[in-house]
């Protein structure tokens, strides 16, 4: 009996600090219950049969609502519900910020063997994004990595995307990224609109954007935190070596799926810390 919910961020991480109200259709509250940390909320107060709205609140987040039905168990399963930072639709302060390597991540994803995936990191880059003043869409980001930083965990196979095979990296030692647009795609959500240069080729890419928001650091700045996401074909950038395997089946998948995971300090370096 009672009620049950699961409180997350857009990005999956639980909100522990989360509070759900229950309150019936005449607008009285029969129920109140905490989260768990790891963003759960189990009460086991039964209630009587019946439709009611549910609010879920949390400091530092916009709240959400939504409409539960009591069976005649008495139990209200709420199930998933994700809050979205507050700020969260609308971009960042407009001006300069600077992405901060060491608290973001530059990731993707390639299928192995048909069967199971390699996951692999860039550990070196540097960014800044420039938030236009007056029209958004106008607002810029450039991003350059250091290829030779590739790091998939294996000496060996790290030693063989370095290769002319993949990435050349002695002929073209950085990756460079450079926007060229911006549009809506939702209240947080946007589509950003560059070229991506990589292995002596420049393709125009798109990044599907979202924006988590903004909060203090605890060195007195203000950071910014965005997740995008991207399909790039390797063929697209004149990397096309692969092993077939007897089978028919390539032993690297020709499609990356990348996973970029950005914070940024307001203003135009990073804090000496």
């Amino acid at each position: 009996m009672g009620l049950t919910a699961r409180i997350r961020t857009r990005d999956g991480w639980a909100v522990s600090h989360a509070v759900v109200t229950v309150a019936d259709m005449t607008g009285a509250q029969v129920l109140r219950a905490e989260a768990d940390a790891e963003g759960a909320v189990r009460d086991a107060t039964p209630m009587e049969p019946g439709a009611y709205t549910v609010i879920i609140t949390a400091v530092g987040y916009a709240p959400a609502a939504s409409s539960v039905i009591v069976t005649a168990s008495g139990r209200a399963e709420v199930g998933p519900v994700t809050l979205a930072r507050q700020g969260g639709t609308e971009l960042p302060p407009p001006g300069p910020w600077t992405i901060d390597p060491v608290h973001s991540s530059v990731a993707a994803v390639a299928q192995h063997l048909g069967i199971s995936s390699v996951h692999g990191r860039f550990t070196e880059f540097s960014g800044s994004i420039e938030i236009a003043p007056d029209d958004v869409t106008k607002s810029r980001v450039e991003a350059v990595i250091r290829a030779a930083s590739i790091d998939t965990g294996n000496g060996m196979r790290d030693g063989h995307l370095k290769s002319p095979d993949f990435l050349d990296v002695e002929r073209f030692p950085e990756i460079t990224f450079r926007s060229t647009g911006l549009t809506a795609a939702g209240s947080d959500r946007w589509t950003v609109h560059g070229e991506l240069g990589m292995h002596g080729v420049v393709r125009p890419v798109d990044l599907d954007l979202a924006y988590l928001g903004t909060g203090p650091d605890p060195w007195g700045g203000t950071r910014a935190a965005f997740r995008a996401t991207t399909g790039l074909h390797r063929e697209d950038f004149a990397m096309n070596y692969n092993q077939v395997l007897q089978a028919g089946i390539a032993a690297v998948g020709t499609t990356l799926k990348v996973e970029l995971d950005i914070q940024a300090v307001q203003g135009e370096s990073l804090p000496a810390v």
